[in-house]
């Protein structure tokens, strides 16, 4: 097994909106679109104590809505709504006869829906930017489906989250622009859920007469442990309560003309507990409506 694997976690919705938002929100009555798709397979997950354990075969696949839309020149409304979303299980074979112990399930719905307002606590056009978001995190995905009841769209819980980015912009050389931010945050969760410190940062630099940006972020779970143990739960999920992760991703974006765009990136994590471990990948289409 590697010492470092992929890693994805469900609330990529977070990343989602920092790759098109971060402290910088949106004018009045501009916005940005994305559908985007992602997906992971894994057969191993991170242990409590950050150790890799085998677990049957899954998969997670996912067709995604993102917008930002500026209210005001300061207040931008946001929606990430996974409009569907598979999860899947192998069959369990038996490593003797070849016969199907345990046979495959899949499971279609909607993922849990993300709903937040962004406001800018300095001025447009600041020289370091900062806002703050609230995000509400709304329970529309399915639990406990399956003859075991672990396959799942959404964990089942209703969170709120208080977000603080700041950033600024610069220069690069002559031809490069730059900008680079970072976030702190709190998740509140229900149903026994942890609560969670968040914290990341991202770099970002545009390429080819900004044609082409490319960014690259690091983004961190910390988890309170205040919620069910892990006897309670499934912890070969990426849906797990106790989880927490520091991860790094690489996203791509290029403009094909001056508002729409195509986009690929992946993840891959430094360390993870309670979540699962395997190559996730994200490929998207955008329409940039701010300029």
């Amino acid at each position: 097994m590697k010492k470092i694997s992929f890693i994805l976690v469900f609330l990529f919705a977070l990343q989602q909106m920092a790759i098109a938002g971060g402290p910088w929100p949106q004018p009045k009555k501009k916005g940005y679109i994305k559908i985007s798709g992602w997906w992971v397979k894994f057969d191993q997950h991170y242990t409590d104590r950050g150790l890799l354990d085998p677990n049957v075969t899954t998969g997670i696949y996912n067709l995604s809505f993102y917008g930002e839309y500026g209210f005001t020149d300061r207040l931008t409304g946001i929606i990430y709504a996974p409009l569907f979303t598979r999860n899947t299980t192998n069959n369990i074979v038996s490593a003797t006869t070849n016969e199907v112990i345990t046979p495959g399930e899949a499971l279609n719905s909607m993922g849990d829906i993300d709903i937040a307002i962004k406001y800018g606590l300095t001025k447009p056009g600041a020289k370091v930017p900062v806002s703050a978001t609230l995000l509400l995190g709304i329970p529309t995905g399915r639990t406990g489906r399956g003859d075991l009841g672990n396959l799942q769209t959404g964990d089942g819980e209703f969170n709120q989250m208080i977000q603080i980015d700041a950033g600024t912009s610069f220069r690069l050389g002559k031809k490069v622009n730059g900008y680079s931010s970072a976030y702190i945050g709190f998740n509140n969760r229900t149903k026994e859920f942890s609560e969670e410190f968040r914290y990341g940062l991202e770099f970002g630099a545009g390429f080819m007469k900004n044609k082409f940006w490319l960014a690259a972020k690091l983004n961190a779970i910390e988890s309170f442990k205040n919620g069910a143990t892990a006897e309670t739960t499934t912890s070969a999920s990426i849906f797990a309560n106790n989880s927490e992760f520091v991860s790094y991703s690489l996203e791509g974006a290029y403009y094909v003309t001056k508002q729409f765009g195509i986009s690929a990136g992946f993840g891959s994590a430094f360390r993870g507990e309670i979540i699962a471990a395997a190559p996730a990948y994200t490929v998207g289409v955008f329409w940039d409506l701010s300029k």
